[in-house]
């Protein structure tokens, strides 16, 4: 459904879910976000400073309605299980082979929207994932600064210096490197923000408003092989000419 951010600043970040709507089927046992995009960030995408960053950010807080919405149905009791680093005990009771069956969950506070990590070792094998959802747009007064890629992940900086998400609408994925829909949506996002002079920008941009030389970069084989940080500046340079 279209959607201005003013629509869905639902709740104080502080106390709730920010930008967030909730679909469910109960008698199919379907609960998933209808807006935002979920993101499962692997374990070679943490060693980035830009996700440790975020990761820092983040606050432990009991599972809740929201977090069971990034797992499986059937996973939903890994968010009660303590980490075998916690209680060995009790993590060996509840797995038989060599996954540690915990997962724990957090919130980030900037945005109140849920993550759930997951621990792949213990034992030499010590490596975590994590499963969130993006926000559907940057604070209400939040200026955009710089976008930034690396490892396959995308921020946002504010004026401030917070580091975010970059703002995303589910079924738009963003990508880099190859003609198709990702590198597209992720162009018509980035031409939206540098139109709107980095003021917040809803996610979920029409691929029809993407700028001609934003696409190019997105396309290109440069735009993926290495961490990208662009300005405000440079995305509107981009679509300057």
């Amino acid at each position: 459904m279209p959607f201005e951010a003013r629509d869905l600043n639902l709740t104080n970040p502080h106390k709730g879910f920010l930008h967030f709507v909730l679909y469910t089927e109960a008698g199919r046992g379907v609960a998933s976000a209808s807006l935002n995009a979920e993101l499962d960030i692997e374990a070679p995408q943490t060693i980035t400073p830009y996700f440790q960053e975020w990761r820092s950010r983040l606050e432990r807080c009991e599972p809740d309605a929201l977090h069971c919405t990034l797992v499986p149905s059937s996973q939903i009791p890994s968010l009660f299980h303590p980490c075998v680093t916690v209680d060995p005990n009790g993590g060996r009771a509840a797995t038989s082979g060599p996954r540690c069956p915990c997962r724990p969950t957090y919130y980030d506070p900037a945005f109140g929207l849920p993550v759930v990590g997951e621990h792949a070792g213990p034992a030499g094998t010590d490596r975590w994932s994590y499963t969130t959802y993006a926000p559907l747009a940057l604070r209400p007064d939040d200026v955009f600064s710089s976008f930034i890629t690396s490892r396959g992940l995308f921020w946002a900086r504010t004026a401030k210096g917070l580091l975010s998400i970059l703002p995303q609408k589910h079924g738009m994925g963003y990508n880099l490197g190859y003609s198709g829909g990702g590198p597209h949506a992720l162009a018509a996002y980035l031409t939206q923000i540098a139109r709107n002079d980095g003021r917040p920008t809803p996610a979920g941009t029409s691929y029809d408003d993407a700028h001609p030389a934003m696409v190019a970069w997105t396309q290109s084989s440069a735009a993926e092989r290495r961490t990208n940080e662009l300005t405000l500046g440079d995305l509107q340079a981009k679509i300057a000419s």
